[in-house]
């Protein structure tokens, strides 16, 4: 069974950093997976805010163009998440995504909340 787990949210001031992880396991073949992270805040559907292809080409929502950025490494089936100058606005729990065909995984979340 394809289990999906995240890593590295937390409480962080305006204007900083943090990296997320998602780590995969009993994925037979990840890199043929399309990689995707999504946020949701209270009162708010889930949104993507960016994904790695399998073959390696990001796309991200026009909020975080700029300030994030998404990678993969198939060696240690992992995608991360790497966000810089986080706003209040970009508080939110984070869920990692693994799209493939008829696969679709999520990840249990980690909060990220900015705020001073």
């Amino acid at each position: 069974q394809v289990q999906l787990v995240e890593s590295g949210g937390g409480l962080v001031q305006p204007g900083g950093s943090l990296r997320l992880s998602c780590a995969a396991s009993g994925v037979m073949i990840f890199g043929m997976y399309t990689m995707g992270w999504y946020r949701q805040s209270p009162g708010n559907e889930r949104a993507l805010v960016a994904l790695i292809t399998s073959g390696g080409s990001p796309n991200y929502t026009d909020s975080v163009k700029g300030r994030f950025t998404i990678s993969r490494d198939n060696a240690k089936n992992t995608v991360y998440l790497q966000m810089n100058s986080l706003k209040p606005e970009d508080t939110a729990v984070y869920y990692c995504n693994a799209n493939f065909r008829e696969y679709n995984i999520w990840g249990q979340g980690t909060q990220v909340t900015v705020s001073s």
